[in-house]
């Protein structure tokens, strides 16, 4: 069983930073993509960013340029760096973990991150 734990969310100003951290444990060796989803009040959930085992990235084309997304294999650590945030990114954040084979997706408990205007 892998356990995704998520932190560092909160509550920041237009034009701040947040790191957010999501640490995996258990049987985690495994996980091949590692990332963060977001989910807004009354809107759909969308991929922020993702990274590979291998540090390919991919990222949602409204935090290009702002968040960079970074994984510690080691540690089965994945971060990511929120600079220049705005009211929009105001959203619930959930770490999620991908393992290609057998299929399966792990999530975190979801952190919040508020940015105020």
């Amino acid at each position: 069983q892998v356990q995704l734990v998520e932190s560092g969310g909160g509550l920041v100003q237009a034009g701040g930073s947040l790191r957010l951290s999501c640490a995996a444990s258990g049987n985690s060796f495994n996980i091949d993509v590692m990332g963060w989803y977001r989910q807004a009040p009354g809107k759909q959930r969308d991929l922020v960013a993702s990274t590979t085992r291998g540090g390919s990235t991919n990222y949602a084309n409204s935090v290009k340029g702002r968040f960079t997304i970074s994984r510690d294999n080691a540690q089965n650590t994945v971060y990511l760096q929120m600079n220049s945030l705005k009211p929009e990114d105001t959203a619930v954040y959930s770490c999620y973990g991908l393992r290609w084979a057998p299929y399966y997706t792990y999530w975190g408990q979801g952190t919040q991150v508020t940015v105020s205007s």
